[in-house]
């Protein structure tokens, strides 16, 4: 295998009580399904999956608080499906960017990641920061298609060819790429910024 890899789960946990909310619910009950089967390839490839995710303005509350919380809102029948295992990690982040004023960075490299699979939503807000700051610091990144969602389709596609074109990251879905072949293949070489 080509460098130890990581799972983001980033706001997969979501109160979805916002404008836009119920629309995104739906299209994250259709992740359900191939997000529990990388979760358990993660599982046996032993791969850390890390959740990411805000906290809602609860400033005071820890993990599990926070769990609660959004258990109690309109997502709380998928959170149940997607909530963190006990093995799971979980960071607590304030802003959009999985990285900003998080714990992420010392994690990371505490474990020996140098590739990152990212999941979760918005693919064109949080997502795309997270791949951002993730790219910066030159980690090899998959972002399967079917594991990402946004409001709005058309966003989220504008999302993953930024990911794709700009950052060298891979996005195809889960239905083509499994977790271990992903692993195989050759991290993708940082080259810098083009000229």
């Amino acid at each position: 295998m080509n460098g130890k890899a990581a799972i983001l789960v980033i706001d997969l946990l979501n109160t979805f009580d916002f404008s836009g909310g119920e629309k995104l619910k739906k299209a994250v009950a259709e992740m359900v399904e191939p997000f529990q089967s990388l979760r358990a390839q993660a599982r046996a490839a032993d791969v850390p999956v890390i959740f990411v995710n805000d906290n809602y303005g609860r400033w005071h509350d820890e993990p599990s608080e926070l769990i609660a919380f959004a258990r109690g809102q309109k997502g709380g029948e998928l959170i149940d499906q997607v909530r963190p295992q006990p093995s799971d990690y979980f960071v607590i982040k304030p802003e959009s960017s999985g990285f900003y004023a998080t714990t992420l960075p010392a994690l990371l490299p505490r474990l020996g990641v140098s590739r990152l699979v990212l999941t979760g939503i918005a693919a064109d807000i949080c997502v795309l920061f997270t791949a951002a700051d993730a790219h910066m610091r030159e980690y090899d990144l998959w972002v399967p298609r079917d594991l990402v969602a946004s409001q709005h389709e058309e966003r989220a596609q504008w999302a993953l060819e930024m990911m794709e074109n700009g950052m060298s990251a891979d996005v195809r879905p889960t239905s083509e790429l499994a977790l271990a072949d992903w692993l195989a293949s050759e991290p993708k070489v940082y080259t810098g910024r083009a000229s």
